[in-house]
């Protein structure tokens, strides 16, 4: 517990320090800070899972949950950049790939270095990601690789991305596998960045693979094994997603107790008012609630188990109270929460993207729902 309380007085002076005298620079420009990564990756956060021995920070996801929270307290895009880099893309080469490739490709990303993009949705599968359209066929000892994702973090800026190809029929079983792809591969580019409602900071754009030649050492698994592997990486990106939404969560109510408390109609402060006070009664207990399912998740990670539903409950509860709490931050600061001088109106424009991130809230029903009846 020490360590835990230490793990998050480091990550919230960061915070406060770095991010929060940027943020809204940052969200208005749609600027993603690159070299405040590379600092992140100083202190031990751009590989927070990931051994030592492949140069990452050795924690467990107790404390991985720890600082994605208290980061999104203050920034949710930065957040999200940081889950995105250490879940998807450095957990997906860490868990899958042998041990040349772990030793290639996981110290610069652990150290920050360099920036790690995950590319599993394309413009026409969303959730049905069984069907998609970018394909990998073997020509000798490579793969050629082509087709398109979207809604990719890090598309442009990332220098290494962990990629779901076809090599199989659509449809068919065990037709999915993965490939590490570096920036630099002739025919390996980036596309349209998106202007997003929210998380402006983090970057969001197309990766595009026009006849990319990827040698055969870059495949991680089997070939056929590849959408097994991104289903129990998304298992992992859930707890992401759920600690992202508690630091929104958590930011939010903060600032609406602050001003409630500070705020005074008719001689009394509004935080006295029943209205008011059950709303903020209401926040609280739903921050409670969705830290104990991120807790119990993460504890179930940490010793390997099985935690499909577990994690997707967390996910779904989460990210679901988190636009429930961001939306009644903004009613408590009446106008003002409707304006870019307090911080709430960003925190419910972020919080939106965590009920369809790593998929939708629908996609959790149904994966607990499919468990609970298994």
């Amino acid at each position: 517990m020490d360590n835990l309380k230490m793990i998050a007085e480091t990550a919230k002076d960061f915070a406060e320090k770095n991010i929060r005298p940027n943020i809204m620079d940052w969200d208005e420009s749609q600027t993603f800070p690159v070299e405040l990564f590379h600092q992140l990756g100083e202190l031990g956060f751009m590989g927070i899972v990931i051994p030592e021995e492949y140069g990452g920070s050795g924690l467990g996801y107790q404390e991985y949950v720890t600082i994605l929270d208290e980061i999104s307290q203050v920034d949710p895009s930065i957040g999200l950049s940081v889950a995105a880099h250490n879940s998807l893309c450095t957990n997906h080469i860490y868990e899958f790939g042998n041990e040349e490739q772990r030793r290639k490709w996981l110290p610069d990303l652990a150290s920050g270095k360099v920036i790690g993009a995950w590319g599993l949705t394309e413009h026409n599968t969303g959730s049905d990601s069984g069907g998609m359209s970018t394909t990998a066929v073997k020509d000798g000892d490579d793969w050629i690789i082509n087709g398109a994702k979207n809604f990719i973090t890090h598309a442009i800026s990332g220098d290494i991305a962990v990629v779901m190809t076809r090599t199989g029929e659509k449809g068919a079983k065990n037709n999915s596998t993965a490939f590490v792809l570096e920036k630099g591969m002739a025919g390996f580019t980036s596309g349209k960045k998106e202007n997003k409602l929210g998380m402006r900071a983090s970057e969001t754009a197309e990766l595009i693979f026009d006849n990319v030649r990827v040698p055969d050492s870059h495949r991680l698994g089997e070939v056929g094994s590849g959408f097994k592997q991104a289903m129990k990486i998304l298992d992992g990106g859930r707890i992401s997603i759920a600690a992202l939404s508690l630091g929104i969560a958590r930011g939010a109510y903060k600032a609406a107790l602050k001003y409630a408390q500070e705020r005074h109609q008719f001689g009394k402060s509004i935080s006295s008012f029943q209205a008011v006070n059950f709303m903020l009664a209401d926040m609280a207990t739903e921050i409670d609630a969705s830290e104990l399912l991120i807790r119990r998740a993460s504890d179930l990670k940490n010793a390997k188990a099985k935690m499909t539903r577990e994690g997707a409950m967390a996910k779904l509860y989460a990210s679901e109270a988190c636009v429930r709490i961001s939306n009644n931050a903004v009613q408590i600061f009446g106008g003002y929460g409707y304006t870019k001088d307090f911080p709430v109106e960003k925190f419910y424009r972020d919080s939106k993207l965590c009920t369809i991130g790593e998929g939708t809230s629908e996609i959790q029903r149904l994966v607990i729902g499919r468990d609970i009846c298994d």
